[in-house]
C-alpha cells in the first residue's frame, strides 16, 4: 500500500471550484483538509464557523452547487464544510455567507431578517442558520413553514430558543403571520391588544430569486470521464468514473475506505484516532447513482443520497396506490428524523448500510421488508436480503395484505441517534386477521440489526387479536433480551421499547385490518377510540408565539431606553463580518496549540514519552509544568489546581502538556502520539454517592436555619421524605473556549485575544503562570459566541496554558478547543442531590423543611461555594415558616464543575417544586392551589433574613394565569386524559425568586471609560464583556440617554484590561446593572464638567460642547451587600426578579417522548432597557432550562470518562422543541429603584421557569400511573428523559419486562 501509493503521488491532480463566484484552483489538495478549514486558513472567510467538527450543530453551513450529470440539472444544496473533504468538491461551486451579502454592499434578505427579528444575539450560530435558509430559498423560493423547520433540524442555536429565527423567516413563507409583532401589556380580558411591534416587517427587503448569483456556466461544461487523484501528506484520495475502475481499485486497495459523503468516516479519522491511507470517493459513478423503478419495486444506487432517495419515495408515494407504497412511507419516516439536513444531502444510502450500525435507522427497514442488495467485488455479483451489513438497497413493492410500520426513538426527535429502532412487517392470508408471514427486526438490542424469529415464528397462522399481543410481549420479552451491562445502558427502558413499539404496531395494524376487512365484508375488532392516539405519528407542528411588553409613551420615542432596539452586532454576525477570537488573522509565524490530557481519573503520572509526537511533521516543542516560568498552581478563588499536571492527575481531561507545532492538524495529531504512563490511584470518585461514601467534600459545610424546625414537624399532620437528583449540564456555548497569545519581545510583555467572561481573572492567572506582574499583560475580548458562565473561570485552563506556550517559543500561538476537547476539561453546571424531609398540614399548608443539599463540585473548588446560592434558593418563592438547610460541596474526580446560568439556583428551586409536588400528590391537592397558599407575600422575611420589598411574585402569578388560560386548559387536560389511554397530558403553573447580586461581595464593582473626541464622536468601554446578552447595546443605550446623543454617536470596540482594569467577571445577571450604573456615573460628571461650556453656549449642539477632549473613567459598587452564615444576617442580595410560567405538553406513555404544547410566561425585568433583548434572554433562558430539566444529560463511565463529548451524544434542544405555543408577558409598571433606570437583570432568573415543564410531565406521567391505580408521590430525576418518562408511566408493558429481567 504504501509503495503504491509513493507511486501515485506523482499523479495528483488539481481541484478546480469557484467560491463566491471566484474560480480557485488548489495544486496540493490535501486529502484530509475540510473545507471549512480551507475557507478559514486558506482564503480567510472566517463567516463559517467550527461549532463541533462532526456535523451536530451547523455552525459551519455553506451552498455546494453543481451540475449533477446523471439528474442533468443544477443542484444546490447546504453541507457541512466541517465534513466536506476540499477534494470532493472538484467542479463544484461553494457559496459562503460572505458571498451572498454584506455590510459593505448590500445585505441578503436572509441576513436582514434574522437580525432584525432579533434572531441573533452572540451570532457564532447566525452565518450557518443563514446558509440554511438561503440553501432552502435556492431550491424553494416560496417554502411552507415544514419547510423552514425542516431546513433547520442540522442547525442549532444556544442563545435565542429558536423562537425569533423561526418568526424572522416565517415572513419568507407561502402564508405568512404577523408573529413579529408584540402587543402592549394591558390589563384587558380579551386578545386585542393594541400592537406595539418588535420589528416592522414592512421593513424588510424583498426577496427576488432573480438576482441570486447565477451558476458560474464554466462549470456546465461536461467533463470528460476520467480518474482523479490527490496525493496528500498521508492519504491517497481517488475519484473512479466507472464501476469498472473502482472494482479494479478496490482489488487493489482491499483496505480502502468508499466515501461518498464523509459523515462516517471523517468521524472516525478525527475522534476514534482511525487512520485510512487510502480513500475511494464513487460519487460520481453512474451505476452507483441509478434510481430505476421496475417490476418489483424500487432500485437504487448505493451512492444516491438519502435526500434524493427521499425525493423519489415521496414521488412514488404520490403517484402509486396506497398499499404499494408502505414499505416506502416506512423509510420516509425514518428520514423525516435522520440527521440534519446537511447530512441528509450528502450521507449515502450504500454508506448508511455498510456502516451495520447497531442503531442503523434504515437497517430495520430494509431487514423487515427483505429489501434485496446487490453486493460486487472485481469479478463477482452478489444479490441477497439485508442481514444487518453490506452495501446496496433494492426496495420491494408491497402486496395488498400486507402491513408495514417503522419506528424510532431518540432522546431528541430531531437530528438523533436512536435508542431503539425497528421495522415490522405482516402479511395476513386473503379476507383474514390470520397472519401468513411476519418480520420484526429490531436495531440496538444487539451488536447487529436483528430479527426477532423466534417471536415471528409463534405468531404465524395466529389471530391478529388480544391473545396474540399477549404471546408476542411475552415473547420479545424473553427473546430481546440484554445484559444488565450492555453498552448503551437504558437495558431496561430498551427491552421494554421492544414491546411498546410492536403495540403500537399491532393498534396500527388492527386498525387499518379492520377498515380493510370491512370493505370485503368481514368484521373484525378495531381500535379501542381511547388508544387511537398510539398509532399516530410524531408531527412537528408549526409553532405561534405572542409576546407582551411595556411600550415607550407616546411622546418619548427620542428616549432610546426601553425601545426594542436590535442587538448592535446583529447584521455583522447575520452577514459573518463579526469577528470572532479565532476569526483573528494569523500572525506572521503563528504556531497552534493541542492539549495533552489524561486519560486515567486518579493516578501518578510514572513517565511521558514524547519521541513519536516530535517525529511528526511541524511540531516545535512539547510544554509541560517545567516550562512555567512563574507559578504552576492556579485556580479564580483558591490556588488548588495547576496549570499542568505534575506527578498526579485528578481526572480524566486533567492537562498533563500541549503540543506546539505549525498547523492544529499538525499539532493535534502529535498530542494523541504522546505516550503517558500512570500507576492509578484508589479511590477513583465520580459521583454524589461516591463522595457521601467517601466522605469526600470541600469545607467548609454551610447551612441556614429560621424558626424550630422540630417543633415545626411535631406540629404538622404528616411528614413525608423524598429525594432528588439533578444531572449536571454542559454550557454548549457554541463557540469553544479560545485563546491567541502574542508576546510582545520586551519586558515580558503579552497580548492576549481570548473568549472570556473574565478578562481581569485572565489576565491575573497568566501573569502569575509567567511570573510576572499583571501590567505586562494586556487580556483583550472582542465578542464570545455564547459563555453562560462557562467561560468565567475555567477559560483560564487554556489561556495560561498557550500563554506558556507562547513564552516559551517566544512566538504567537494560538488554540481553539475542539467541541469534545472543550467538553472534556472544562466542566460545566454541577449536579445536585438532595435530601429533605417535609411537615405539612392536611390543607398542604407547609409547617416544617429539613433539606440536605449536595453538589459535585469535580476535583478543584473552582467557584463552588458561590453555588451555595443553591442554600439561598432552596425555599424558592415559598414561606417556610421552620427551615434547616445544609449545603455539601462535593470533591470527586471530575473535571471542576463551575458556573453556569443560575449557578445553583436553579437546582435549589428544583427540590423545592419537588418537595411541594409531594406535599400536593400526598393531600390529593391541585398542585397549583398548594403553591399558591404557600407562596411568599409583601414585607415576609426569607430564612436568610432578607425583607422581600416590592414583591411583584403575585401580580406575575395572576397575569400568568390569565394569559394562558389556566383554568379553560386545565378542564381541557383533565377531559383529555379521560379520553386516551397512551397519551396523557399534563399542566403546571411554577414561580421563581432569583436574588440578584454576587455571592462573593467584592465582585459587586464595575468600571467605565468614556472617551469625547473631537467631532462629537463616544468611545465607550466598561467591564462587561458581550457574549450575545446584548450588553454592550444595552450600554449604548444607557450613555445615549444620560448624554441626550445618538446611539449612532457611540461605539465600543471591546473589553480590555488596559482601559478598565480590575473588572469583575460577566456573571450572575449584574452586568446591565453594575456597568450601567458606571456609565451613567462616568457620563454624569463629563456632563457636570460641559456644564459651563453648555451656559456659555446654550444655542450650541454637542459638536460645539465638546471641541475640547474630555474623557472620564468612573467605577461603582452596589451598596449595602453582605452576609454572614454563622450569624444567618446580612444582605446577599440586591433586590430579586419574579417570574411565573405555565406550561402544557403531552406524553406518549409507550415511549416516553413528549411534546410541549404551550409556555406563558410573565417576568418581572422592571422597566425594561430594551425589550427586544430581555424577551431574547427570557426565551433564551427558558429554552436551556427546558435543556436541563427535560433533555441534556451527561454520562460518565464508572472510571470518570465522558462518553456525551458533543453534539452526537450530547443533546441541547433544537428547533423542534420549543413550545408549539409560546407567550412571553413583561410585568408593566414594576420599576425597581435599585437599578439603572429602573430595570432588573434578566439573564438567568428566567431559566427555572422550564421546570414548568418538567413538573407539567409529572403531572401527565401521574395521570398515566392513575390508569394502573398507582398514586400519590413518586420520584422523577431531572432531566425527564424518554427513558425516566417511559420508565415511571408503569404499566402491564413494564411489569412484563421487570418480570422478565427480575427488576
Amino acid at each position: 500500500c504504501l509503495m503504491c501509493f509513493t507511486t501515485y503521488c506523482q499523479y495528483s491532480h488539481n481541484v478546480f471550484s469557484i467560491i463566491n463566484s471566484v474560480q480557485i484552483t488548489e495544486k496540493n489538495a490535501e486529502p484530509e483538509k475540510t473545507l471549512l478549514t480551507y475557507l478559514r486558513r486558506n482564503l480567510g472567510l472566517t463567516g463559517t464557523k467550527l461549532g463541533c467538527a462532526e456535523g451536530g450543530c451547523g455552525a459551519c453551513t455553506v451552498m455546494v452547487s453543481k451540475y449533477h450529470p446523471h439528474q442533468n440539472r443544477i443542484i444546490h444544496y447546504a453541507v457541512n464544510a466541517c465534513l466536506a473533504p476540499l477534494c470532493s468538491l472538484h467542479h463544484c461551486a461553494v457559496t459562503t455567507v460572505e458571498g451572498i451579502g454584506s455590510m459593505a454592499s448590500k445585505l441578503h434578505p436572509v441576513q436582514e431578517r434574522i437580525a432584525k427579528a432579533h434572531g441573533s444575539q452572540c451570532g457564532f450560530c447566525t452565518p450557518g442558520i443563514v446558509m440554511s435558509m438561503y440553501a432552502l430559498l435556492r431550491n424553494n423560493p416560496q417554502p411552507s413553514m415544514h419547510d423552514v423547520q425542516e431546513a433547520f433540524q442540522g442547525n442549532l442555536c444556544r442563545c435565542t430558543g429558536y423562537r425569533p429565527i423561526l418568526e424572522g423567516y416565517r415572513s419568507f413563507t407561502k402564508v405568512t403571520t404577523d408573529n413579529g409583532c408584540c402587543m402592549t401589556n394591558e390589563h384587558t380580558q380579551d386578545s386585542t391588544l393594541p400592537a406595539q411591534k418588535l420589528y416592522d416587517q414592512s421593513e424588510f427587503m424583498p426577496l427576488d430569486p432573480t438576482q441570486e448569483i447565477i451558476f458560474p456556466p464554466e462549470l456546465m461544461v461536461k467533463q470528460p470521464q476520467r480518474e482523479l487523484r490527490f496525493a496528500g501528506e498521508r492519504v491517497l484520495w481517488i475519484q473512479p468514473c466507472s464501476l469498472e475502475e473502482l472494482l479494479e481499485l478496490k482489488a487493489t486497495y482491499p483496505n480502502a475506505k468508499l466515501v461518498v459523503g464523509n459523515t462516517e468516516v471523517g468521524i472516525e479519522m478525527k475522534f476514534k484516532n482511525l487512520f485510512y491511507p487510502v480513500i475511494l470517493a464513487p460519487a460520481y459513478i453512474p451505476e452507483l447513482n441509478i434510481i430505476q423503478n421496475t417490476q418489483d419495486g424500487i432500485q437504487v444506487g448505493a451512492s444516491v443520497t438519502l435526500t434524493v432517495l427521499g425525493d423519489v419515495l415521496r414521488a412514488a408515494v404520490k403517484k402509486l396506490p396506497a398499499h404499494q407504497t408502505e414499505v416506502f412511507k416506512a423509510v420516509l419516516e425514518q428520514l423525516r428524523w435522520f440527521a440534519g439536513q446537511q447530512i441528509r444531502n450528502v450521507a449515502a444510502v450504500g454508506g448508511n448500510i455498510m456502516t451495520a450500525s447497531p442503531i442503523s435507522d434504515l437497517n430495520p427497514v430494509f431487514m423487515a421488508a427483505s429489501c434485496k442488495l446487490t453486493v460486487m467485488s472485481k469479478g463477482t455479483t452478489f444479490i441477497f436480503p439485508v442481514q444487518g451489513s453490506k452495501v446496496v438497497a433494492f426496495h420491494d413493492l408491497i402486496q395488498n395484505t400486507e402491513y408495514f410500520s417503522a419506528f424510532k426513538q431518540s432522546p431528541r426527535k430531531e437530528d438523533d441517534i436512536a435508542i431503539v429502532t425497528c421495522g415490522m412487517n405482516v402479511f395476513f392470508k386473503e379476507q383474514s386477521n390470520i397472519v401468513q408471514s411476519i418480520r420484526i427486526s429490531y436495531g440496538g438490542m444487539a451488536p447487529v440489526t436483528v430479527l426477532a424469529t423466534a417471536t415471528c415464528n409463534r405468531l404465524l397462522n395466529r389471530q391478529w387479536n388480544e391473545e396474540l399481543l399477549e404471546e408476542a410481549c411475552t415473547s420479545l420479552a424473553e427473546e430481546m433480551s440484554l445484559s444488565p451491562s450492555a453498552p448503551g445502558g437504558m437495558v431496561t427502558y430498551r427491552r421494554t421499547l421492544t414491546i411498546s413499539l410492536f403495540y403500537k404496531f399491532f393498534l396500527n395494524v388492527q386498525h387499518k385490518l379492520s377498515l380493510d376487512l370491512l370493505k370485503e365484508g368481514v368484521t373484525v375488532e378495531d381500535v379501542r377510540p381511547e388508544y387511537a392516539t398510539a398509532t399516530e405519528l410524531f408531527q412537528l407542528d408549526s409553532p405561534s408565539s405572542v409576546q407582551l411588553y411595556q411600550a415607550v409613551p407616546p411622546g418619548y420615542s427620542d428616549d432610546v431606553v426601553g425601545q426594542p432596539i436590535m442587538h448592535l452586532s446583529a447584521l455583522k454576525q447575520a452577514t459573518g463580518e463579526a469577528i470572532y477570537c479565532d476569526d483573528i488573522p494569523c500572525y506572521e509565524n503563528e504556531l497552534h496549540l493541542a492539549l495533552v490530557t489524561s486519560t486515567k481519573a486518579h493516578a501518578l503520572i510514572k513517565s511521558i514519552d514524547t519521541s513519536d509526537a516530535m517525529a511528526v511533521p511541524g511540531v516545535v516543542a512539547f510544554i509541560s509544568a517545567k516550562d512555567i516560568p512563574g507559578s504552576n498552581m492556579t485556580g479564580p478563588v483558591v490556588y488548588d489546581e495547576t496549570v499542568f499536571a505534575d506527578d498526579k492527575v485528578t481526572c480524566v481531561g486533567h492537562i498533563v502538556g500541549a503540543i506546539v507545532a505549525d498547523t492544529q492538524a499538525h499539532a493535534q495529531r502529535a498530542a494523541k502520539a504522546v505516550k503517558i504512563s500512570y500507576e492509578e490511584l484508589q479511590p477513583v470518585i465520580v459521583t454524589i454517592q461516591d463522595a457521601i461514601a467517601n466522605k469526600s467534600f470541600f469545607q467548609p459545610v454551610r447551612s441556614i436555619e429560621r424558626g424550630d424546625v422540630a417543633q415545626g414537624f411535631k406540629d404538622s399532620d404528616h411528614i413525608l421524605h423524598g429525594e432528588m437528583h439533578i444531572g449536571g449540564q454542559e454550557q454548549f456555548y457554541l463557540e469553544t473556549n479560545c485563546t491567541l497569545a502574542v508576546p510582545r519581545g520586551e519586558d515580558g510583555e503579552m497580548e492576549l485575544f481570548v473568549s472570556t467572561q473574565s478578562a481581569s481573572k485572565t489576565q491575573a492567572l497568566v501573569a502569575k503562570a509567567l511570573g510576572v506582574s499583571a501590567n505586562r499583560v494586556v487580556c483583550r475580548v472582542k465578542r464570545m459566541g455564547g459563555g453562560f458562565g462557562g467561560k468565567e473561570s475555567r477559560s483560564t485552563i487554556l489561556s495560561t496554558v498557550v500563554a506558556v506556550a507562547a513564552h516559551t517559543v517566544k512566538r504567537p500561538v494560538r488554540c481553539m478547543l475542539d467541541r469534545d476537547e472543550d467538553m472534556l476539561v472544562t466542566g460545566g453546571r454541577h449536579p445536585f442531590f438532595g435530601h429533605y424531609k417535609v411537615g405539612y398540614m392536611n390543607n398542604g399548608r407547609v409547617m416544617a423543611l429539613e433539606v440536605t443539599l449536595y453538589s459535585n463540585a469535580g476535583n478543584s473548588l473552582d467557584l463552588s461555594l458561590s453555588v451555595s446560592r443553591a442554600l439561598f434558593h432552596m425555599d424558592n418563592s415559598y414561606n417556610i415558616p421552620n427551615i434547616r438547610a445544609t449545603g455539601y460541596v462535593c470533591k470527586t474526580n471530575l473535571p471542576s464543575n463551575s458556573a453556569f446560568r443560575g449557578f445553583g439556583g436553579p437546582q435549589g428551586m428544583m427540590i423545592a417544586e419537588s418537595w411541594m409536588s409531594d406535599v400536593a400528590l400526598s393531600c390529593g391537592l391541585p398542585a397549583e392551589e398548594v403553591r399558591r397558599m404557600n407562596m411568599y407575600k409583601e414585607g415576609d422575611f426569607t430564612p436568610f433574613s432578607q425583607r422581600l420589598d416590592n414583591f411583584t411574585i403575585d401580580r406575575c402569578w395572576e397575569e400568568c394565569m390569565q394569559l394562558s388560560d389556566f383554568n379553560k386548559r386545565k378542564d381541557a387536560v383533565e377531559q383529555y386524559n379521560r379520553q386516551h389511554r397512551w397519551t396523557k397530558r399534563g399542566l403546571s403553573i411554577i414561580p421563581t425568586k432569583f436574588g440578584i447580586s454576587f455571592t462573593a461581595v467584592f465582585l459587586n464593582q464595575a468600571g467605565a471609560l468614556v472617551l469625547v473626541y473631537s467631532d462629537g464622536s463616544v468611545l465607550l468601554t466598561h467591564g462587561g464583556t458581550e457574549m450575545g446578552q446584548g450588553l454592550h447595546t444595552k450600554m449604548v443605550q444607557v450613555a445615549s440617554k444620560t448624554l441626550g446623543i445618538p446611539c449612532s454617536k457611540i461605539h465600543i470596540t471591546e473589553t480590555s484590561t488596559n482601559t478598565v482594569p480590575n473588572t469583575s467577571p460577566t456573571a450572575a445577571s449584574a452586568s446591565s446593572d453594575l456597568n450601567g450604573m458606571a456609565i451613567y456615573n462616568a457620563c454624569q460628571t463629563l456632563l457636570q464638567r460641559l456644564q459651563p461650556y453648555k451656559d456659555k453656549n446654550p444655542k450650541g449642539c454637542w459638536e460645539d460642547w465638546v471641541r475640547i477632549i474630555i474623557n472620564f473613567i468612573m467605577f461603582y459598587r452596589t451598596p449595602d451587600l453582605g452576609y454572614d452564615f454563622e450569624t444567618n444576617s446580612g444582605r446577599p442580595f440586591n433586590y430579586f426578579s419574579y417570574g411565573v410560567a405555565v406550561s402544557e405538553v403531552e406524553i406518549d406513555c409507550l415511549t416516553g417522548s413528549h411534546k410541549n404544547l404551550h409556555t406563558s410566561i410573565v417576568m418581572d425585568v422592571g422597566k425594561s432597557l430594551n425589550p427586544a433583548l430581555d424577551i431574547g434572554q427570557v426565551e433564551g433562558g427558558f429554552m436551556q432550562g427546558l435543556g436541563l430539566f427535560t433533555l441534556e444529560e451527561l454520562r460518565y463511565s464508572p472510571d470518570g470518562y465522558l462518553y456525551t463529548r458533543g453534539p452526537g451524544m450530547y443533546k441541547i434542544p433544537a428547533f423542534g422543541d420549543i413550545p408549539i405555543e409560546l407567550k412571553v408577558s413583561l410585568l408593566r409598571d414594576a420599576p425597581n429603584e435599585k437599578a439603572i433606570f429602573s430595570s432588573k437583570a434578566v439573564g438567568e432568573p428566567p431559566l427555572f421557569l422550564a421546570a414548568s415543564v418538567f413538573y407539567a410531565i409529572k403531572d401527565a406521567i401521574t395521570a398515566a400511573r392513575a390508569e394502573s391505580n398507582l398514586t400519590g408521590p413518586f420520584r422523577l430525576d431531572s432531566p425527564a428523559t424518554p427513558e425516566r418518562i417511559r420508565n415511571a408511566c408503569e404499566d402491564k408493558f413494564t411489569k412484563l419486562v421487570c418480570s422478565n429481567f427480575h427488576c
